[in-house]
């Protein structure tokens, strides 16, 4: 259709013309063409965002969140909020939200506020810069605010994660509350409660106070405990105790279906012998209680969120009823308990903020979460959770994808830690070559590997990154307080175990970039082991990687999601055909193409000199690309170096004490 463009001076020309009364308006209007004078055009007078002070607030919020709109999938709440008196008044949306680290605060679900006091509205204003922020200009006499609002939470996950389906909802307080700028949310005390669908149950680190029938009410607390304290609810609930030494750290399991609560009490077992291996391993422990939240689903959105008494945690509807195939998935829960150590306890100095709408900086992620990554696999190993197999399985497959990963070339670790900011975990096309914010979770995990087989190596097995852990964050037993750590005093930290160039040592894996940067699998040949690849993996490398019959990352250069080639490996030799994102499998070798079709291809193709043929489309293009690739199917597998110290299986071992 044919559009006719006006200028900006003919449609007020028209305007004026069409409706002299509006004309009016409009030459009674300063037009502002000097950006300096652009507050000459809002609505009313707007306010600095006060920043935080280190003050008590003055009074206690009265919050109530109400989670029975299943159907709908709202969430809706009220809070009273105590006023200090006439003036105006700022409330903020939580932005950067702490687990997340990048401003992901879903405030786009947020509708229908509106401020009350004393039975009249008070209208609010958007800040114009930051939308986070809301202003208020409270009347006289006005001791407290009355506000509401409902987060409508998603149907699906193309928006943002769902939290409520018929059997369960996750309360995430960041996402469903206001609060008042120019303090610390440490010094904001809330009282809140929640109403719950008729017979739920629930899981929280919270102190619950009270429960009339479907209304639950928890003891006051300050905002920062209340957002690091979520509630996980549903119609099929079972709350167990795992900790060995007291009834101190829980299991709360939810389920779409009861029969998901069936865990045994071998399965069991296994978490409690975590918690004492993270025991042995920390020496302390930073809570009163601590509370898994596991909702084992496929309807509720995936997460895997630390905190510091509690996390919030998704795995498969048959995660225990199904139990041979969850052994990919059970490094979730002991990579979030570690975050109770390294990440809540102890955290990087520039990620202790004042509020949650305080920029937070993520120089430090690379110990934060790499660190955390790395315990993660090791408590899983110790408990017996991972089998040793599993494990070696799990350490080959990152070893892997970092020694074929070429975004080394251009970008270094370092810089994982700083872009998550710029895009949260939003690895793009290509992600052989964007790198992504995976990076310093996984390839982090391989160098702390490395300082670990170093101490080890140079000490000859009296030393260890256990050592480490224990100093630096298992001190201060029963101490909750948060602490903030450096570069420099975790150098400090590593040489009291060992003296080394620790600072080099990191710099050089953290800043290393350009065509001779390697990945870092030093500490998988110290520890006694190699990388190498094999064309038929065993049972437990499936079981790890459970996409292993999509899977050509290793030989032909990408992954098949259904008949689409994804993936793509960049300067691979699908790459080098000229393809990427957007091209479907069509045929091999002119037979219907499939990922078996594909991977019996390969295979006949290995030591012979026929190029292997595939058709491939997009949209209604289609091409014949050969590949002159012959090296067979390639996953990864780490192989024993013989005639040399095990130091890998020493660490995966279990601590006696």
């Amino acid at each position: 259709m044919s559009r006719t463009r006006l200028t900006a001076a003919a449609c007020l020309a028209a305007l004026m013309t069409a409706a002299p009364a509006l004309a009016q308006d409009f030459q009674s209007t300063p037009v502002v063409t000097d950006p300096t004078q652009a507050a000459l055009a809002l609505p009313r007078a707007q306010p600095a965002i006060p920043a935080p002070a280190d003050t008590p607030y003055p009074g206690v919020i009265k919050y109530q969140a109400d989670i029975t709109d299943l159907d709908r999938r709202i969430i809706r709440v009220r809070q009273t909020i105590p006023v200090a008196g006439p003036g105006p008044l700022t409330l903020l949306y939580p932005k950067y939200l702490p687990g997340n680290h990048a401003d992901t605060g879903p405030i786009q679900l947020l509708a229908g506020l509106t401020v009350t006091a004393n039975g009249q509205r008070i209208e609010w204003l958007r800040d114009t810069l930051e939308p986070y922020a809301f202003h208020l200009d409270i009347p006289a006499g006005v001791t407290q605010i009355d506000v509401a609002f409902q987060q409508l939470t998603q149907p699906d996950s193309s928006n943002w994660r769902v939290l409520m389906t018929p059997a369960m909802v996750n309360l995430q307080w960041e996402k469903a509350i206001l609060y008042p700028a120019g303090y610390y949310s440490r010094q904001i005390p809330v009282a809140a409660s929640v109403a719950l669908p008729a017979g739920w149950n629930y899981g929280t680190a919270l102190t619950t106070a009270s429960r009339d029938g479907d209304i639950a009410t928890f003891e006051t607390t300050d905002l920062y405990t209340l957002i690091d304290s979520p509630i996980f609810a549903g119609a099929h609930y079972r709350r167990i105790d795992i900790d060995p030494t007291g009834d101190r750290v829980h299991l709360n399991l939810l389920a779409d279906e009861a029969k998901g609560l069936a865990a045994t009490d071998d399965q069991l077992k296994l978490y409690e012998t975590m918690v004492q291996q993270a025991d042995r391993l920390f020496g302390a422990r930073h809570f009163d209680n601590y509370e898994f939240l596991f909702a084992l689903t496929d309807q509720m959105g995936g997460i895997g969120l630390e905190h510091h008494r509690s996390s919030e945690n998704t795995g498969a509807p048959g995660f225990f009823t199904d139990w041979a195939k969850s052994a990919g998935d059970r490094g979730l829960l002991p990579h979030e308990y570690t975050h109770s150590w390294n990440g809540k306890f102890m955290r990087p100095a520039d990620e202790l903020t004042a509020n949650h709408n305080v920029p937070t900086q993520n120089t430090l992620l690379w110990v934060y979460e790499g660190q955390t990554e790395y315990w993660g696999d090791v408590l899983a190993a110790r408990a017996g959770l991972h089998s040793k197999s599993v494990a070696l399985a799990t350490l080959a497959n990152v070893a892997a994808f970092y020694d074929n990963q070429p975004g080394r070339q251009w970008r270094a670790l370092q810089d994982t830690n700083n872009h998550n900011l710029l895009g949260y975990r939003v690895p793009g096309q290509f992600p052989s070559w964007m790198r992504g914010t995976g990076d310093y979770y996984r390839e982090s995990l391989l160098v702390w590997l490395e300082a670990d087989t170093l101490i080890r190596a140079e000490t000859n097995g009296r030393k260890s990154l256990d050592d480490f852990a224990k100093g630096f964050f298992g001190h201060d037993d029963g101490e909750w307080d948060t602490q903030g750590y450096t570069f420099d005093q975790v150098v400090a930290a590593l040489n009291a175990v060992h003296p080394h160039d620790w600072a080099a040592f990191l710099r050089d894996r953290l800043d290393a970039v350009g065509p001779d940067a390697r990945a870092p699998l030093a500490g998988i040949e110290r520890g006694g082991w190699r990388l190498t690849y094999t064309d038929t993996p065993n049972a437990d490398e499936k079981a790890v990687n459970t996409g292993w019959a999509n899977d050509f990352q290793y030989s032909l250069g990408f992954t098949l999601a259904g008949d689409k080639l994804t993936n793509i490996l960049w300067d691979g030799p699908a790459f080098d055909q000229g393809i990427g994102a957007g091209w479907s499998l069509v045929a091999v070798n002119g037979k219907a193409g499939s990922a078996e079709a594909l991977r019996n291809a390969v295979t006949a193709a290995k030591g012979a000199d026929v190029p292997l043929e595939l058709l491939i489309k997009s949209g209604d293009r289609f091409r014949t690309v050969a590949f002159d690739y012959h090296g067979g199917l390639r996953y990864p597998r780490l192989e024993r170096i013989e005639g040399t110290p095990d130091r890998l299986s020493e660490i995966l071992a279990p601590r006696r004490r």
